[in-house]
């Protein structure tokens, strides 16, 4: 008996010995030489079709840039892009978009005041494409940022913007008395 254990533990395989390609190194096996197998034609990753071209790139099918949301700005939109705008954007805008950040008051290069003229006129799609891919002296958040994040930092954008340049006209005249009461209530 313990002749045939003795003999059987000579063909023991641990997991580590086993017969498998490791990535990129080269292989006899196939005609190519690769140990990985080319993705078959048309393949997309899982939750990656990205076919909304809209709110993927801000861009409409004709390669301009869109105005308009990919989805409904609802209040939980402008919060939440407020808070990534808080922790990505900030180091750089300021909380007030003014451009005066801290990375700018280090002597780094300011980034220009979203209450320009010409950053109040630029489509939706033009400040998501920034956000994505970068402009500049400002990196891309494409990563770091899901695309519904970079539209809601859009819209709080454009809620800071509204913020700097609002008239009494602009509110809507049930809340007008909380102003000119002082905002009491």
């Amino acid at each position: 008996m313990a002749l045939a254990l003795a003999a059987t533990s000579a063909c023991r395989q641990d997991m580590q010995d086993q017969p498998k390609y490791i990535p990129l190194r080269p292989s006899s096996f196939f005609d190519d030489g690769r140990s990985e197998r080319p993705l078959i034609e048309g393949t997309v990753a899982r939750g990656h079709l990205d076919d909304d071209v809209v709110y993927y790139t801000g861009k409409g099918p004709d390669g301009k840039h869109v105005d308009e949301f990919p989805f409904p700005v609802t209040k939980d939109v402008i919060e939440r892009g407020q808070n990534r705008f808080n922790i990505y954007c900030t180091p750089c805008h300021s909380r007030l978009g003014d451009g005066n950040g801290m990375v700018a008051k280090r002597g780094f290069r300011h980034p220009p005041t979203y209450h320009q003229d010409r950053l109040r006129k630029i489509p939706n799609g033009a400040i998501f494409d920034v956000i994505t891919n970068g402009f500049g002296a400002m990196p891309d958040y494409k990563t770091q940022l899901t695309p519904r994040d970079r539209w809601a930092i859009v819209a709080y954008v454009r809620a800071l913007q509204l913020s700097e340049n609002a008239t009494l006209a602009d509110v809507p005249a049930d809340a007008r008395g909380q102003l000119e009461a002082g905002g009491s209530k």
